[in-house]
């Protein structure tokens, strides 16, 4: 517990700083690194980490995939790095593939092409309007939402969610994690709009509270998806970047999901 406790304390100060240089290239420099360690984690726990080649190219395109927008013409870029990657996955299982099967070459085009567009929703939603309170907002949406659902399921838990997969989760945790992840998305928009902005924003509180809910059942299904994946593969965490709380995908296994839905929303008009 208490190295839980610190390892926390030491990732909210890294956190605070990091979020505080979100107009610089601080933020996603940081962002692209936590995104290349969740895809080496991936790699690592499928055994494709002695497939040193691929696993190099997957890594290194996964940590510039973000960096593609700070050009004049992102699309080309990403199209053009996108084209990179598939191409070196493509040399690399031919010329390794007696020791390299078609489902290792899948596995590492999908991590790549799946978790760093993810993730880069976080650097979109702070380059939008509001976007340092939008980035805490959705990080709040994808972690909070687990310890509402941890006090609720202890309390009134009797109802198995999937047993099979996490055993602790109850159906009545996943309905404490939507209420508690509402209430917190409410306080939270509420005083940056009236306190911060003299009420400038203008949040639609419906659409706030409705959407924070179900980033509480989004996150859910990005946590029992890697839960799923590590007991597959038999490992308990994906890595050791915070001891007492795993690697960067145990961490970031919900933002995943919630980032993409989030950025949707906020990008669509309709939170505010």
């Amino acid at each position: 517990m208490k190295t839980r406790i610190i390892s926390a304390a030491v990732a909210i100060v890294i956190a605070v700083i990091v979020l505080a240089m979100h107009d610089t290239f601080v933020f996603p420099t940081a962002v692209a690194a936590i995104t290349a360690l969740a895809v080496w984690e991936l790699i690592r726990a499928a055994n494709c980490k002695r497939l040193v080649a691929p696993a190099v190219i997957t890594v290194g395109y996964s940590f510039l995939y973000l960096f593609c927008d700070f050009f004049d013409d992102p699309g080309r870029i990403h199209f053009a790095l996108k084209g990179i990657f598939a191409f070196g996955l493509v040399c690399c299982f031919l010329k390794m593939h007696e020791s390299m099967s078609f489902w290792q070459a899948a596995f590492m085009g999908l991590c790549g092409l799946i978790v760093p567009p993810a993730l880069g929703k976080v650097v979109a939603i702070a380059d939008m309007k509001y976007g340092m309170f939008l980035v805490v907002l959705t990080l709040a949406c994808a972690w909070l939402a687990d310890s509402g659902a941890y006090f609720a399921g202890t309390f009134f838990g009797h109802t198995k969610l999937c047993p099979s997969i996490s055993p602790k989760k109850t159906v009545e945790g996943v309905i404490g994690g939507c209420v508690s992840n509402a209430l917190i998305a409410l306080i939270m928009c509420l005083v940056y709009d009236k306190a911060v902005k003299g009420g400038d924003v203008g949040f639609n509180y419906l659409v706030v509270i409705l959407a924070a809910a179900a980033c509480a059942v989004i996150g859910l299904l990005g946590d029992l998806t890697a839960s799923l994946i590590k007991r597959q593969c038999g490992i308990k965490d994906y890595g050791n970047l915070m001891p007492g709380h795993g690697g960067a995908m145990d961490r970031f296994d919900s933002v995943l999901f919630v980032a993409p839905f989030m950025y949707l929303m906020i990008s669509s008009g309709l939170l505010f």
